[in-house]
C-alpha cells in the first residue's frame, strides 16, 4: 500500500535544504511527496523562528491539522527545526497541540529517521530537543527538489550574536564542513546535472575558523573552481566584518563564480549598527563595496536591511536611505524588526511602534524598488546569458543572469536547466522579458 509525506517549509533557503534531507529520508522509508494533506501518512513542519510571524503561520497551520487527525488517527504529525529548538516551545506543543506525535529539534534532524521509526514502533508521542549542536552534520544525502539549483551545507551556527538574533541560540556555535566533502557533494550535484551550487551557511565567509588545517571560505572557492562542467557557483551569506580581499580576488578569478555578493548591511545607522552588535561601521561597510567594485566593477551586490531596530529615529532611518541610494543594491531583502524572546534586543527599551515601522518599510521598499527598476531597464536591448529555472502559471519559462536578474521568455520545448542567451526587449518592474536567441 503506498505511503504519502508532505513538508511544510518556512524560512530561508537552509531551511529549504533541510526539507531536502527529510524528504529523503521519508523517500527511503517508502513514502512518497502529496500535496494534498488528507492522503498523507506523515506531515513535517519544518520550522523558523527568525520572525515572529514565521512563528505564527507555524501554530496556525499546525493547529489547522486537528481536526484531520481526529478522523485520521494514524497520520503522524512532527514538527522541528529551529522554532522548536527555543526554551519552551516543546512545552506549548505538548500543552497547547498534544495531537502532535514528535517534536524534534535543528539538532535531531540528523536522526529524524530513527525518531519516527521508534514513533511507528512504540507509539508513544516524542518530545526531542537536543540541547547540544552536534559535531557532525549533513550525514543524509539530500533529496533535491529545486533543479537544476543544488543547496550545499558548507557550514551550521553562528558565532556573532547580533543583539536582535537567536540563530546562535537555535543553531548552535559555528562548525565547519571538511573542504574534502563540500568538494564530494558539489562534484556530485554536477555530475547529475544541476547547474548551479549555493554555498549556504549563516556566515559563509568565516567558514574554516574551527578547521585546524587552515582552510578558508577563498581556498573552498579555489578548490571548487577545479570542478570540471558548465555550472556557476553562488553562497550566502556573508558578515561584512569577515569579507576579505582575498574571498573577493577568489571569486573574481574563478570562472563559475557569479558577480553577485550578498553582503546584508542591516542599517545605515552606526548608532543603530552598535546596538546591533554589528560590529562595522557604515564607512567600514563602503570600504567592502568599493573593494568588491574595485576588482569586479560589474558586481551586482544584494542585502538585507531591517527597519524599527529598538530606539530608530527618522535620522537613523533617513541614513539607512541614503545608504540605499548611494550603493544602489540590485536586490534587497526588507523586513521590520522582530522582537525575539532570548535576545538582547528583546529587552531594550524603545520599542518602535507598528505604525512607525509599516510606514519606513513601505518608504524603503519604494526607494529600493525605484533603483531596481533602473536596474532593469539597462539591460533593455542586452542578450544575457540566463539559467533557466522554472516555468510559471502564464506559460512564461524563467530563469536567471549571473547577477541575479529574472527573466521571462517563451520555448516551444521544455529549457528547464539550461543556459540559454535571451535578448531582453522589455521590461517591467524588475522583471525582463525577452526572446531566446539561437
Amino acid at each position: 500500500m503506498q505511503k504519502y509525506y508532505k513538508i511544510y517549509t518556512y524560512g530561508c533557503q537552509m531551511n529549504v535544504h533541510e526539507s531536502e534531507k527529510l524528504a529523503a529520508v521519508l523517500s527511503d522509508k517508502g513514502y512518497s511527496s502529496c500535496d494534498d494533506d488528507a492522503l498523507c501518512d506523515v506531515i513535517v513542519f519544518n520550522t523558523c523562528c527568525i520572525r515572529e510571524n514565521a512563528e505564527s503561520k507555524v501554530f496556525g497551520n499546525v493547529g489547522a491539522l486537528k481536526n484531520l487527525k481526529a478522523k485520521k488517527p494514524s497520520l503522524v504529525i512532527a514538527v522541528g527545526g529551529c522554532m522548536t529548538q527555543q526554551n519552551g516551545i516543546s512545552e506549548t506543543f505538548k500543552a497547547s497541540y498534544p495531537f502532535v506525535d514528535i517534536v524534534f529539534g535543528t539538532h535531531n534532524l540528523e536522526r529524524f529517521g530513527d525518531i519516527l521509526e521508534r514513533y511507528l514502533s512504540f507509539g508513544k508521542k516524542i518530545y526531542e530537543i537536543e540541547k547540544d549542536a552536534p559535531a557532525c552534520f549533513d550525514t543524509i544525502k539530500p533529496k533535491r527538489t529545486s533543479f537544476p539549483n543544488a543547496w550545499i551545507n558548507i557550514m551550521q551556527g553562528c558565532d556573532n550574536f547580533c543583539t536582535y538574533c537567536i540563530v546562535p541560540y537555535v543553531r548552535g556555535r559555528e562548525r565547519s564542513r571538511s573542504i574534502e566533502d563540500i568538494f564530494a557533494e558539489a562534484s556530485t550535484a554536477i555530475e547529475s546535472g544541476y547547474k548551479e551550487i549555493t554555498l549556504l551557511g549563516q556566515n559563509v565567509n568565516s567558514y574554516g575558523k574551527d578547521l585546524k588545517g587552515g582552510e578558508n571560505f577563498a581556498a573552498l572557492i579555489n578548490k571548487l573552481s577545479a570542478i570540471d562542467g558548465d555550472y556557476r557557483l553562488r553562497f550566502m551569506s556573508n558578515h561584512p566584518k569577515d569579507l576579505t580581499k582575498e574571498l573577493v580576488a577568489a571569486v573574481a578569478d574563478n570562472p563559475h563564480c557569479c558577480h553577485q555578493i550578498h553582503l546584508p548591511v542591516q542599517a545605515g545607522s552606526d548608532r543603530i549598527l552598535k546596538l546591533m552588535n554589528r560590529r562595522y561601521t557604515v564607512e567600514d561597510y563602503l570600504e567592502k563595496v568599493g573593494m568588491i567594485k574595485k576588482v569586479m566593477p560589474d558586481c551586482a551586490i544584494t542585502t538585507d536591511i531591517m527597519v524599527g531596530f529598538p530606539t530608530e529615529t527618522e535620522e537613523d532611518f533617513s541614513e539607512t536611505l541614503a545608504l540605499v541610494e548611494k550603493v544602489r543594491y540590485s536586490q534587497a531583502f526588507t523586513f521590520v524588526y522582530s522582537r525575539r524572546k532570548g535576545t538582547v534586543a528583546d529587552k531594550m527599551d524603545g520599542q518602535i511602534a507598528e505604525s512607525v515601522k509599516k510606514d519606513r518599510i513601505m518608504r524603503l521598499v519604494d526607494k529600493q524598488n525605484s533603483i531596481a527598476k533602473d536596474i532593469a531597464e539597462e539591460s533593455v536591448g542586452k542578450t544575457l546569458r540566463v539559467l533557466c529555472e522554472d516555468k510559471d502559471k502564464r506559460g512564461y519559462y524563467m530563469g536567471r543572469d549571473e547577477y541575479g536578474k529574472m527573466a521571462y521568455f517563451t520555448s516551444e520545448k521544455n529549457v528547464i536547466g539550461e543556459f540559454l542567451s535571451v535578448k531582453i526587449s522589455d521590461s517591467q518592474g524588475v522583471s525582463l522579458f525577452g526572446d531566446i536567441v539561437r
